[in-house]
């Protein structure tokens, strides 16, 4: 697999992706909101000032899935991952994720940290096959949150 963005399919998110943007994100979390009786902070999020400051990159046409990250002096910060529910099982998961890795890597940062919701359990499968590693569990005003960071050096 390739690191470079254009050779596996994702690109910087243009405003034009932002209906896109706010349709896979919605659609990938909207699952969530019964179970863990709150709208996932992802869905409350401000697509259009993301995607302008740079932190959204998309993969697909139309867009399947994609990546809200932030660059920090001491490590990437993915805040959001999304596929599309009627895209899952094709890899497009594991290209972000590798993504990910490759930019942090391109930027110098030794590490990659994320957190998701303890109810949100499958993620907490599939993170750890992609070397991330729990580092707390805490709990943020009314969401219960597992953090997880994945070294890269």
């Amino acid at each position: 697999m390739t690191d470079t963005p254009e050779e596996c399919g994702i690109r910087p998110a243009v405003a034009s992706d932002v209906p896109a943007v706010k349709a896979v994100i919605d659609a990938a979390f909207h699952p969530y909101i019964e179970r863990i009786g709150l709208v996932p902070v992802p869905m409350e999020a401000d697509h259009a000032a993301n995607v302008a400051a740079g932190r959204v990159f998309v993969t697909g046409e139309p867009v399947t899935g994609l990546v809200v990250i932030e660059q920090h002096a001491d490590h990437l910060y993915l805040d959001t991952i999304a596929v599309r529910p009627d895209a899952h099982g094709k890899g497009i998961g594991r290209r972000l994720l590798h993504f990910v890795d490759a930019r942090a890597r391109a930027l110098g940062l030794p590490e990659i940290r994320l957190l998701t919701n303890a109810l949100m359990w499958e993620n907490q499968k599939i993170y750890p096959r992609y070397g991330y590693e729990v580092v707390e569990r805490r709990v943020d005003g009314p969401y219960d949150r597992v953090h997880y960071r994945k070294r890269l050096v």
